[in-house]
């Protein structure tokens, strides 16, 4: 019994290009030819492509199937970095499992699952959209203890300040802003009180603090309007003075 390449293909359950790159990569012996040119393959390449498949399916790299050449299986040791994948991949995977759950248990489907991180769900219907967005980037810029710093100062209790700070229209007068200025930053002292890291970020960057500051400054810039940086700039110098840092 002779298969053609579709045949066997389709008898070790994978396809013709799989079949095709496995020769490219010296994996799987050429067959005989008929004599107009058709492949013939016998029982010893369908046997040797699902040993091929078998070790694909269990996570063996192609390298290593190569380095072994005709021998069948593979060794200890990447059984072990395999398996520490997968111990890797099923607790991401609970993880992740933990977080939709948050998710749907809150209600707020479709403002957390591409808007905040992880571990935010249950603060984000609270959050303006450009909150939000900054729990994104502050995400990939602290670690994850600063993460939990964060999620903590958004979920406590609204304050009046910070609400006003997010709605503050781009026209607001100069009466208004100082104002606010003066609210605001009694805000933002309590918080650099209780978190003195956020003044001074340095050992919680996961990336080197001129690569995070411009993140940070850009998608500051790029959120608020020019009254909101105004404000924010001032309120933030006048709230380090008053928490004395």
């Amino acid at each position: 019994m002779a298969w053609s390449t579709r045949e066997l293909a389709d008898l070790a359950g994978t396809t013709v290009n799989a079949v095709r790159h496995y020769h490219q990569r010296g994996l799987l012996d050429e067959p005989d030819r008929r004599t107009n040119g058709y492949k013939q393959y016998g029982v010893p390449h369908l046997v040797r492509l699902l040993q091929i498949r078998r070790l694909r399916d269990i996570g063996v790299p192609l390298g290593e199937i190569e380095r072994l050449g005709a021998e069948v299986g593979t060794s200890r040791d990447v059984l072990v970095a395999i398996d520490a994948e997968l111990k890797e991949t099923i607790a991401r995977s609970e993880r992740t499992r933990a977080e939709i759950a948050e998710m749907l248990r809150h209600g707020s489907v479709t403002e957390v699952v591409t808007n905040v991180p992880e571990g935010f769900a249950r603060v984000a219907p609270r959050l303006s959209p450009a909150e939000r967005s900054l729990t994104l980037v502050y995400s990939q810029v602290f670690e994850p203890t600063a993460m939990d710093d964060v999620r903590e100062i958004l979920e406590a209790d609204a304050d009046p300040a910070t609400a006003a700070f997010e709605s503050l229209p781009a026209d607001a007068d100069e009466e208004t802003r100082d104002l606010l200025v003066n609210q605001f930053a009694d805000t933002l002292a309590k918080t650099f009180v209780t978190y003195p890291w956020i003044t001074t970020p340095e050992a919680h960057l996961q990336q080197d603090p001129a690569s995070a500051g411009a993140a940070m400054g850009e998608t500051i810039r790029a959120l608020y309007n020019p009254a909101q940086l105004d404000v924010l700039a001032r309120a933030t110098s006048l709230a380090r003075a008053r928490a004395g840092g």
